[in-house]
Formats: C-alpha cells, sequence, structure tokens
C-alpha cells in the first residue's frame, strides 16, 4: 500500500500539470475569442463592433463603471439582446482562471 501512494501522487501531480499547461494565455484567448468585434485594443471599432455599438476598454471612464464580477459573468453566460444573442457565452471553452485572467488583460487595455 505504501508503494502505491507515490505513484499516485506522482499521477495526480502529472495530470494537474498537463491540465494547467493547456491553459492559454490571456493575450491568445483575447485573440482568438475577441478581437473579432472587440478588436486588438479593445476599442471596439471592428465592423462587427461598430455595429453592436461595443464600449472602449481603452477607456478610464468606461472601465471605472466596470465590475470584474460582471465582467465575468458576461464571459461565462454571454450577453443576448431581445432573445438574440449579441456574444457567445464561454464558459464551455475557458476554464475559471483562463476567464478571470482575461478580465485582468481587460483592465491592461485602459490607457
Amino acid at each position: 500500500m505504501n508503494t502505491l501512494r507515490p505513484g499516485i501522487l506522482i499521477a495526480i501531480t502529472l495530470i494537474a500539470g498537463t491540465a494547467a499547461a493547456h491553459a492559454a494565455p490571456a493575450s491568445e484567448n483575447w485573440e482568438n475569442h475577441c478581437t473579432k468585434c472587440h478588436g486588438d485594443d479593445g476599442k471596439g471599432q471592428t465592423k462587427a463592433g461598430k455595429k453592436l455599438q461595443l464600449k472602449d476598454y481603452s477607456d478610464a471612464a468606461v472601465q471605472e463603471k466596470m465590475k470584474d464580477d460582471e465582467m465575468t459573468k458576461t464571459i461565462n453566460e454571454g450577453v443576448f439582446d431581445k432573445g438574440k444573442e449579441k456574444m457567445k457565452a464561454f464558459k464551455d471553452e475557458l476554464s475559471s482562471d483562463e476567464i478571470k485572467d482575461l478580465v485582468a488583460y481587460i483592465r491592461k487595455l485602459k490607457k
């Protein structure tokens, strides 16, 4: 029994390390999931961003009104207007840590 414990601990460590290694950096998640609408700089001046009238995340006044928990909820659940999806939910694509890092990344877009 004692010889199994180290093996189990090693397996758990390897599995946890593998899962952490698959988490994409926030900048990569931003590029892959957000720039089409929000733009590289977060200003929302893309064709889709203008159509959706997105907020300028580089604007300090806009950022001041945004709360981290609300941003997390939005990324998790998406945005709907009159039953129509304006932004897809990412809860099935991004881990909670990736979403937390994405919120921090958005905060860094502020001028």
